[in-house]
């Protein structure tokens, strides 16, 4: 390796790509054109970015095993941060096992830790905690370290263990500030904001105000039952029901929680659960067999009682409250994801929600005719960002697919 491309890897190495390309940006042979590819992600460029490393990729001999499995991993990296989710794994875990074969710790950790990256989005957190476990960051250095306390911050808080969170973002701001890597002291900072921005709106019978991620935490803690709005359940302690796909359940329940300590008009339940105007007798007869069925889902944890005017809830134990989003929107969290400042495809928003990739679609155009989003490029490569930025965290929203697609 010669001097100059040596010299463009260590000022990448500390963030900061317009010196590498001063080093290399005139240059195509297969490195500088590795380097260059990384430098121009690092800008944001990340289609030139994409472009430049598949050149590399291809300029490297069938030998050079090493550097070809580094622009894999690299491409991998630019992709993620593109919100290409539906990039093929395999090629990343075939780059991550040569790499590691020939002694190339350092970027075979990185190249896990991608995988991880790419399983918090989608919110399959049990198999990132799996892979979290097989890394010895011992021997990593600082930049690797700060990545693998985010990522155990990341699923700390989508668990919302808001103390194994703080923890690890502590730690990831002590040694991101070893790296020295301005991007990367940023990012930790902003996911220690995230603590301290309103998570959910929290809705009792006296007060409707904002409450941070450790609030949350400790209303599930405590004997209060909870009708979660954020993932369509309801807590008591630790006891949890869900009915994320039983929306006219879900909703008799919100709304019976809403008017604790009185009782909910029929009509009112009517129009709310199943969204009529024009009240029946067969609606209200409907209302009783839904009723039926919500007093059989909550047994464990409250009863309902018929009153005069309509249907009251009562808990075994402590009050009732309702955890709402604090944003009540009908396509809330696909504005939870965009919330991230990232571009988003649509495509990408279906894998994380779970859902079709034409149902997203519809909700894109919705909320951009509502001003909420922007649309940037045309055809397969339109990408989606919020506009304006939210100002609340988004853990609440990211954690299980959208119910009922």
């Amino acid at each position: 390796m010669d001097s100059l491309i040596s010299a463009a890897a260590r000022a990448l190495a500390g963030g900061d790509p317009l010196r590498a390309l001063n080093h290399v940006s005139l240059r195509d042979d297969a490195p500088a054109l590795a380097l260059r590819g990384i430098a121009m992600a690092q800008l944001g460029d990340l289609a030139r970015a994409r472009a430049l490393l598949r050149r590399a990729a291809r300029a490297f001999t069938t030998k050079e095993t090493v550097a070809r499995a580094r622009c894999v991993v690299a491409e991998a990296e630019v992709a993620l941060a593109a919100r290409d989710l539906h990039a093929s794994s395999k090629a990343l875990d075939a780059a991550r096992e040569t790499l590691q074969r020939h002694g190339d710790t350092v970027n075979a950790a990185h190249a896990r830790y991608l995988a991880i990256h790419r399983l918090l989005l989608i919110g399959r957190l049990d198999d990132a905690e799996q892979q979290l476990k097989a890394l010895n960051t011992d021997v990593l250095p600082p930049a690797l370290q700060a990545t693998h306390q985010l990522a155990v911050a990341g699923i700390a808080l989508r668990r919302l263990d808001t103390a194994t969170a703080r923890t690890a973002l502590g730690h990831a701001g002590q040694v991101a500030r070893r790296s020295g890597i301005a991007a990367l002291i940023n990012e930790v900072d902003k996911a220690a904001r995230v603590l301290q921005a309103p998570a959910a709106r929290l809705v009792t019978h006296d007060e409707d105000r904002p409450v941070r991620l450790d609030e949350v935490e400790a209303l599930f803690a405590s004997p209060t039952l909870v009708v979660d709005a954020c993932r369509y359940s309801v807590h008591q302690a630790s006891a949890v029901i869900e009915l994320a796909t039983r929306p006219v359940l879900f909703t008799l329940a919100r709304t019976l929680a809403e008017a604790w300590p009185g009782d909910a008009r029929r009509d009112t339940l009517i129009e709310r659960a199943f969204r009529l105007r024009q009240v029946e007798e067969s609606h209200r007869a409907r209302l009783r067999v839904e009723i039926g069925r919500l007093r059989k889902a909550l047994r464990p944890l409250a009863r309902l009682h018929a009153t005069r005017h309509g249907f009251k809830l009562e808990p075994l134990t402590g009050d009732v409250a309702v955890l709402a989003r604090p944003v009540e929107d009908k396509h809330a969290p696909i504005l939870a994801f965009l919330s991230d400042g990232e571009a988003w495809s649509s495509s990408a928003l279906a894998l994380a929600l779970g859902t079709s990739q034409r149902t997203v679609q519809r909700a894109l155009d919705a909320l951009a005719n509502a001003g909420k989003v922007e649309a940037i490029g045309q055809g397969r490569a339109r990408r989606w960002v919020a506009s304006p930025v939210l100002g609340f965290t988004t853990t609440l929203l990211l954690t299980a697919p959208l119910p009922g697609g």
